[in-house]
């Protein structure tokens, strides 16, 4: 099978790509690189089954593909603040060129979706159905407003065109080659542990957490993009065990082997209450659920961070 990935250059992506060429597919890359890495790109190129397409989504060529799957977005806060009309292009103007492709190739496509469609939840955990408390004008509205839209911009063109479709809502995801300066609060609790900081928590760390290993997301990504027989059908992935800001930043601390030394300090004003999914239906479907414990999924995230911060410092050195 030939599957398109947008964003293939991104964290998820990336990980996307390699697993499907492991399972013997072949893959089309489109990433134009705003945030993703050309070296990850690099590393794939080994295979011949591996074809990388330097450009916009918004512009992808009509390639002759079996799957396309959507996952060009600008995830983090600090990069949709530098990017925030390319990050609603990307999930409107992006999704209609790849619907369209996928409509004029007979492709079966799957949108990469996000759990910041909920909005600030008033229900927990958030099942597929609830329809989300939302601020269409917020920080937060050119990433989480164009993805609703484009969810309804593939159910629309299921409707017209008859494209089999799914949705994806990707919940907060973690691991290897996640990047670690978009001040998120995992990145930021490694880092400083790296460092041999004291742990920034804002507030008093008793917000909660879902934290999914990107191993375990890819499972379930490609469990429903390469699933046929789930057209029409909308899926959470993500965690469904949530755990406290204080219990992530001790955890993040045995993983790198340093002391669990935590600071307190303001609150941010526009934190948002934790997002938990109900993956009720990936269960019932596909036998789905995470199975990388934290600690496992930490150790290996502070690993590579680690290499990365070095060679970073060796390049920088030579």
């Amino acid at each position: 099978m030939r599957v398109l990935v947008a964003g293939g250059a991104g964290f998820i992506g990336t990980h996307v790509c390699a697993e499907l060429l492991a399972r013997g597919h072949d893959v089309v890359c489109v990433d134009n690189l705003v945030t993703g890495s050309a070296e990850r790109v690099h590393e794939l190129d080994a295979s011949r089954r591996f074809v990388f397409v330097r450009e916009d989504v918004t512009r992808t060529p009509l390639l002759q593909v079996d799957v396309v799957l959507h996952l060009a977005s600008i995830e983090s806060a600090a990069e949709r603040a530098r990017f925030p009309i390319e990050t609603m292009l990307a999930n409107s103007a992006g999704t209609h060129r790849l619907l369209a492709l996928a409509a004029d190739r007979g492709a079966r496509f799957v949108f990469g979706s996000t759990s910041g469609i909920y909005g600030e939840p008033t229900e927990q955990p958030q099942r597929e159905i609830y329809r989300g408390n939302v601020d269409s004008i917020g920080d937060a509205a050119c990433y989480e407003e164009s993805k609703r839209f484009g969810e309804a911009l593939t159910f629309e063109y299921r409707r017209k065109h008859g494209v089999n479709v799914s949705i994806v809502r990707i919940f907060d995801t973690y691991g290897p080659g996640m990047s670690l300066c978009d001040g998120r609060t995992l990145p930021a609790l490694i880092n400083a542990a790296l460092d041999g900081r004291p742990l920034p928590i804002f507030g008093d760390g008793e917000q909660m957490r879902s934290l999914c290993h990107v191993t375990d997301l890819v499972d379930a990504l490609l469990l429903v993009t390469l699933d046929h027989d789930a057209d029409g059908q909308v899926f959470n992935a993500g965690n469904p065990d949530a755990i406290t800001t204080n219990t992530l930043a001790r955890a993040v601390a045995a993983a790198a082997g340093v002391p669990a030394r935590l600071e307190h300090m303001a609150a941010l004003a526009d934190e948002r209450a934790g997002l938990s999914p109900d993956i009720g239906r990936m269960i019932r479907g596909y036998d789905w659920a995470p199975r990388i414990e934290l600690a496992e999924g930490l150790q290996r995230t502070i690993v590579h961070a680690a290499e990365e911060r070095a060679d970073q410092a060796f390049a920088e050195v030579a």
